[in-house]
């Protein structure tokens, strides 16, 4: 793509999704009213004024705060951009300790902790770029840097918070408008099922189970080094689409419909979860949203008319807080994908996920995208703490469901709290919602309540879905027992199963 085309793409999304343009307006330089705490101030040649940090244990942090005037960022998004290096930094006991270029956001009835990515180990310096969107209700915005819960040393220059661009809401649409679905179908509900999928195992899911939509996803488990002409990937999404054509006669055969999802797009990050995602270079390298949407025109081509799949589902939970000057949001990027599909292929379903990895939190600051066939989705595993415990080194204390959780009350009034974006989006917007992915691990106590709440206020609203995940790992299947250390399927149908069967039960076909 070329830079004055990328151009026109900027300013027609500009239009459509009503982002202002860029301010100048610097509301802390040079680390303004930094708290006290661990560190030193050095001069650094060609870096100015450094701050310095060093931690000598895991079992402690070093960081020091920097409170922004929350009265003028208020409702705009703000760009961090600072100079990162470090020496012999350690591996991060959880994905989310390691260096630290984060904001600690506070508002009532809640807070969010978002933050840049930063690599550990040895660099040299690295310049930082990180996106934080202040809601309008914040009480409280600071900035956090330095070490935690790993050793090493850090150094920060050239801090900046400037405002960036000020997301205005888009106008509702008339009461009167249709909602458009993608099927005539009463209802999709299906699973999300793993690339080894075989023939006796969506049989077993189609005609046992009676599922009528599977989430075939495109996800690549590990990638060996920063690629720049992406010709490993190519040649690994070659094959995935070989083996989807397979699963695509296979679903036709029994009149069940597809999504394809890009779960690993080009220029994505290996993630602790075992996959590459939708961050990293993806919304830092030109050259890699250049090459998203020459995959999906690949796509596009390829299924054109198929009416096995359903919809494409654009990337599976984006992060676009690192987004580089330069580079396209997820917002313009999902429209620039969106429209490369429409010129190929005008009749199909688009599937598009907010940002903030596919959370309903992410619809806060998510416009509707200025195309015709959209369904929206969003991924639901609130809370973390009951859904995944146990999983990526969370607290090993059990917690139950429903019940107290981080003092927080969890019951289904706080998960249809929890999806109320979601829900005002689709009701202001009047379009249609897909849930790609919950679950809650098979250990968690109490997983059969919550998935019948869920998925009741997904029946509620008349939402399709597809539960997380259909014989792709025992911790998440339907199939396994609560005992975590019972490696063998149940002998007989375990609780969580029963819920879900119940929905699944009520499912109509495609005709063959």
């Amino acid at each position: 793509m070329t830079r004055s085309n990328r151009l026109l793409i900027c300013t027609a999304v500009l239009c459509f999704v009503a982002f202002l343009a860029r301010g100048e307006e610097v509301v802390n330089k040079g680390f303004e009213g930094m708290k006290d705490g661990p560190g030193k101030f050095v001069e650094i040649p060609g870096h100015g004024r450094t701050w310095e940090v060093m931690n000598d244990s895991v079992e402690k942090s070093a960081i020091r705060s920097v409170p922004l005037p929350v009265g003028q960022i208020r409702g705009s998004q703000i760009l961090v951009d600072a100079d990162i290096s470090a020496a012999q930094v350690s591996a991060k006991p959880l994905m989310w300790n390691g260096i630290k270029l984060m904001a600690h956001i506070e508002f009532p009835g809640g807070e969010e902790w978002p933050q840049a990515d930063i690599p550990v180990g040895t660099f040299d310096w690295w310049h930082v770029f990180a996106r934080f969107q202040i809601p309008e209700n914040a009480t409280a915005v600071t900035l956090i840097l330095g070490l935690e819960k790993v050793t090493g040393t850090a150094r920060f220059s050239n801090l900046t918070v400037a405002l960036s661009n000020r997301f205005v809401q888009a106008l509702p649409v008339e009461n009167g408008k249709p909602i458009f679905k993608g099927h005539d179908l009463p209802r999709l509900r299906g699973a999300m099922v793993h690339p080894n999928i075989t023939e006796a195992d969506l049989e077993n899911f189609t005609e046992k189970w009676n599922g009528n939509l599977i989430r075939w996803q495109l996800v690549r488990s590990s990638v060996d080094k920063v690629e720049s002409d992406f010709s490993s990937y190519d040649k690994w999404l070659d094959g995935m689409l070989e083996k989807t054509d397979r699963v695509a006669v296979w679903a036709q055969k029994r009149g069940i419909k597809v999504v394809l999802d890009l779960h690993s797009p080009p220029g994505g990050k290996f993630l602790e979860g075992g996959y590459v995602g939708a961050n990293g270079g993806l919304f830092t390298d030109p050259k890699a949203q250049e090459h998203f949407v020459e995959v999906w025109k690949k796509m596009a081509r390829r299924y054109k008319g198929n009416n096995t799949f359903w919809g494409f589902d654009l990337v599976n939970e984006p992060v676009d807080d690192g987004a580089a000057p330069g580079c396209m949001n997820w917002q313009e990027l999902a429209l620039a994908a969106g429209k490369a599909v429409r010129e190929i292929d005008p009749e199909r379903t688009l599937i598009i996920e907010p940002p903030k990895w596919g959370g309903a939190p992410g619809f806060k600051f998510f416009n509707p995208v200025p195309l015709e066939r959209v369904v929206y989705s969003f991924h639901m595993y609130e809370p973390i703490r009951f859904t995944h415990q146990k999983v990526f080194h969370h607290d090993e204390s059990a917690v139950a469901y429903p019940g107290e959780i981080d003092k927080v009350v969890w019951n289904r009034e706080a998960l249809v709290k929890a999806m109320q974006p979601a829900i005002d989006f689709a009701s202001r917007y009047r379009v249609h919602f897909y849930v790609g992915e919950f679950s809650a691990i098979r250990w968690a106590p109490g997983a059969e309540k919550y998935l019948a709440d869920v998925t009741s206020i997904f029946e509620e609203h008349g939402w399709d879905w597809s539960y997380h995940a259909y014989r792709e790992w025992p911790g998440w299947s339907l199939e396994y027992g609560t005992d975590e250390k019972d490696t063998k399927p149940a002998e007989n149908p375990t609780a969580r199963f029963e819920v879900m069967e119940r929905l699944w039960r009520e499912n109509k076909k495609a005709a063959p």
